[in-house]
């Protein structure tokens, strides 16, 4: 939602104001801007460096051929006097976060930097420069660039749009713009709002789908061993239930029957042993294979990217 008006007058300098306030209506009409006609209205004044080419328009449009400069002409490595730092700046909309004067009160000349922070618009185009640190973004896994080459885009909106596919691929060369190796794969950091506190690794689909399926397998074979552990226990204790002693010596308690019970208690234990237990121990190391396939970064099938990540 826009905090300005749509047409803005304030911060003309004099000699503007007074050529609005005298004109005719039919010559207002004629700078008013309406079927982008000519359009008086405020603009910044440029503090253009030595090295700078200036390419500017009537409407606060610029296209800066210089060094990299973030800032004042002492800023970045054009500012340190580095040689291979060529940068191109397109920038429209000077000051655009405040309010775009050209004088002051007092009718004097004000003069701008580049402002990475408050310009409306920037393709910012550098052959060295700190890019990140340049637009104070945060550093993610992928890190801060240092004195490296580097493109930035920045605007209220900005959008990607193609008719067919979009790719966003790193480490295409062996060597950086510097003549360095490349020894690493950097990846992708999706970060939203500049806060990477909750920085996290992005799931491969895949093998997210193929991890799940093995954790129902391996569900579904905790299932059958455990229904083979109870059928075993089942058939004793029917074995128990169904058969009771009493001594005619008032009744009291005798000792297992030898023909039933010690049976059927010997034959529980092998069941369970052979049965119950071993598949218990296979289903253990099941699940540690799993957790080191698919769950651990050395996984051949980890599920998530080693290199790319989101908030």
């Amino acid at each position: 939602m826009s905090v300005k008006r749509a047409i803005e007058k304030r911060g003309l300098n004099q000699a503007a104001r007074d050529y609005l306030n005298e004109a005719e209506r039919n010559i207002k009409v004629n700078a008013s801007g309406v079927g982008c006609d000519d359009l008086v209205e405020p603009v910044p004044n440029y503090l253009s460096a030595k090295c700078e080419k200036v390419i500017s328009g009537k409407n606060n449009a610029w296209i800066v051929l210089g060094r990299d400069r973030p800032g004042s002409r002492l800023s970045g490595y054009g500012g340190k006097g580095d040689t291979q730092a060529a940068s191109i700046d397109i920038v429209v909309g000077r000051m655009g976060s405040a309010d775009v004067q050209q004088v002051n009160e007092k009718n004097e000349q004000l003069w701008t930097d580049p402002n990475f922070k408050k310009d409306s618009s920037r393709v910012y185009i550098s052959q060295k420069t700190d890019v990140d640190k340049n637009f104070g973004l945060s550093q993610g896994k992928v890190g801060n660039s240092h004195a490296k080459a580097a493109i930035a885009i920045k605007s209220d909106a900005v959008r990607v749009i193609a008719r067919e596919g979009i790719k966003l691929i790193t480490r295409t060369d062996v060597k950086n713009s510097q003549g360095a190796k490349v020894e690493t794969v950097s990846g992708i950091d999706l970060i939203a709002g500049n806060d990477d506190t909750d920085l996290q690794s992005i799931p491969k689909g895949e093998n997210l789908a193929e991890a799940l399926k093995r954790i129902t397998h391996h569900l579904d074979k905790l299932n059958g061993i455990v229904d083979a552990f109870l059928m075993t226990q089942m058939e004793y204790n029917e074995a128990l239930l169904g058969h009771f002693h009493y001594s005619p010596f008032f009744a009291v308690p005798t000792t297992p029957s030898i023909d039933v019970v010690v049976p059927k208690g010997v034959k529980t234990l092998i069941n369970q042993l052979a049965k119950v237990k071993r598949s218990l121990v296979m289903h253990k190391v099941n699940l540690k294979t799993f957790e080191m396939t698919y769950l651990t970064p050395a996984g051949g099938k980890y599920i998530n990217s080693r290199y790319n990540s989101t908030n």
